[in-house]
């Protein structure tokens, strides 16, 4: 008896993640996110250019652009 109540707990638990993880997905790919996720994978390049300046690697028309 106990082995089928451990058996029926790991099949909802299956089931449960199952459907965890297609909701993710389907979150994911949303089309309304998608702008928010563009910006989001951009974010470690942003200060890229600020980051040079401040080591003096930009040439003056770059650094014009950043003041």
């Amino acid at each position: 008896m106990d082995e089928n109540i451990i058996n029926g707990l790991r099949t909802i638990m299956t089931v449960v993640a199952f459907f965890t993880f297609v909701g993710i997905v389907w979150w994911a790919c949303a089309r309304k996110n998608k702008d928010r996720f563009n910006e989001a994978e951009n974010l470690p390049f942003s200060d890229e250019d600020a980051d040079r300046a401040e080591l003096g690697q930009l040439s003056r028309d770059e650094q014009r652009k950043i003041s």
